[in-house]
């Protein structure tokens, strides 16, 4: 089932930047942000009451608190900094360069999680690397 919700993702994330292109014309990309989190905080956080899923909020540790700050504020400067590039120039290029997180995520699970890196799973991360250089 996880296969599916990945698969779901990158198609989702293909059509947010499709979508942000067009959303950007004449406007400031920090503002086009801003308003694209909104409806993402508005969406998350009406799921969260739909599946009743709040009195769960009070279980969340300092640790669950501090990680989860943490990964937002990662997050709100990767959407930053995408939505400034494909301001700035074509998607189709700077999705591309974009997709070289997959290659960080793998290094950082490693070193950080300490999860195996296999062969296979290193063998990808190149083709990824040398994948994304071909769009340069």
């Amino acid at each position: 089932m996880w296969k599916l919700f990945a698969f779901l993702s990158a198609i989702c994330a293909a059509l947010t930047s499709i979508f942000a292109k067009y959303g950007m014309k004449d406007i400031n990309s920090t503002l086009a942000t801003a308003v694209r989190t909104v409806i993402v905080l508005l969406l998350a956080w009406s799921i969260v009451f739909i599946n009743g899923n709040i009195r769960a909020i009070k279980d969340l540790t300092r640790m669950n608190w501090l990680f989860l700050i943490l990964s937002g504020l990662a997050t709100g400067a990767s959407w930053l900094c995408y939505f400034k590039a494909i301001q700035m120039s074509e998607v189709s290029k700077v999705a591309p360069i974009d997709k070289l997180s997959i290659v960080f995520t793998l290094i950082l699970s490693a070193l950080i999680l300490h999860e195996r890196l296999t062969l296979k799973t290193m063998l990808g991360g190149v083709l990824i690397t040398a994948g994304t250089l071909l769009f340069l």
